[in-house]
This record gives structure tokens, sequence and C-alpha cells, in this order.
């Protein structure tokens, strides 16, 4: 059975309209709580990078030093699930600082990924990673209001750790009235469901 790593980033936690999706979307594919790991990162915020870390790193100590231990749990726990599910809303054009702070922790050199003259070359295993983005007003399709740094960041960053399946579904303009949440959930649901049930069948 697959085990699906979700996380949880917006203000709204188990209430937000993503959330409720992407929990309906996995029970739908027979995953069962027992096999899902939540990490909800802001009623749970991971710590900010402090100079313990930035001091691990600039003396290649081991991956268990001191200042290292919550990246190193965050990674360990990603290399134990087959299916990334990023549940986020859209802040100011792109990711919100728990995310942010997420990501901070995971992309490590000589962990997560290698430094090369090329660039970064990622170390984690690829997996099926699914991103449901929240947002307020539009910011995919003919609808668009405003520019997307999210998706083409979030891809750049987690590409850099190995990570390059992911798929993209915006759940948008979800402040305009019962009406609009739900034709933007109909919008998303099949789609979502479909892929999601084709990367489990091969992962």
């Amino acid at each position: 059975m697959n085990r699906i790593l979700l996380l949880n980033c917006g203000p709204h936690s188990d209430a937000s309209h993503g959330y409720r999706l992407a929990r309906e979307t996995l029970a739908a594919a027979g995953i069962t709580d027992a096999h899902i790991t939540e990490r909800d990162l802001v009623q749970a915020p991971l710590p900010p990078i402090g100079r313990d870390y930035a001091l691990a790193i600039t003396s290649n100590t081991a991956h268990d030093a001191d200042g290292l231990q919550q990246s190193e749990q965050l990674i360990v726990e990603l290399e134990q699930h087959d299916v990334l599910f990023i549940v986020t809303p859209m802040h100011n054009f792109t990711i919100p600082a728990a995310l942010k702070l997420w990501l901070d922790h995971v992309i490590r050199i000589h962990r997560s990924f290698a430094a090369t003259p090329q660039g970064k070359v990622g170390l984690m295993k690829d997996r099926p990673t699914f991103v449901l983005v929240s947002s307020g007003g539009f910011f995919a399709g003919e609808r668009a209001k405003q520019q997307d740094f999210l998706t083409p960041y979030l891809r750049y960053a987690l590409a850099s750790i190995g990570i390059s399946d992911i798929h993209f579904f915006p759940l948008q303009g979800l402040v305009f009235g019962p009406e609009a949440v739900a034709q933007a959930i109909s919008e998303v649901r099949l789609p979502m469901s479909e892929k999601l049930s084709r990367a489990l069948a091969i992962s």
C-alpha cells in the first residue's frame, strides 16, 4: 500500500476547502488513515533555520548533528513515503512562509542534493507529488488577474532534490461565494482523482 505524506500549509487547517478535498480524494482512491502521515505546518510550525544549522552545514558535520536534527527528521519522513501531497494557499503570488520553511529544512546540501558545476543535482527518489493550490482570486487560465510565482518556484525547488513528477491543481476564486467554491471544487475533483489513481497504480 502506498504511503502518503500530506502537508497542510494554510491558516484554516482542516477546515480549508483544499484540505477537505484532498482527504476526500485520498479516501476515494482507497487510501486509509493508516497510510497517511499528516503534517500541519501552521498548527505545528517548524522552528526557523538558526545558527546551529548554518554552522553544521558549513562545517560538513554528520547528518545527525544537533543543528540538523529537525532537517534530518523531515528528510527521513519524506523518504519514507511514496507520494507527497501538498495543500497550500497562494500568499502574495507565491508559497506561504510555512511551506518555505519546510523547503528550507528539506533542501540540504550533501543530503537531499549535491552541488555540481552544473548546479544542484537531487539525491532523493522521485515520487508522485500533488499540489492543490487555493486562491481567493484567479492565477491560472483565462480568468487569471495576477502573476503566478508559486508554480514555477515550487516545481524548481522540488526538482533540485530529485522530485519532478509534480501535478498542480488550482482551486481558484474562493472568495466569490458558495457557488464559486462549488464550481472550483468541481473543476478540480475529477482530474485530480484520475491523476492520483494512475499514480498510485504505477508507484
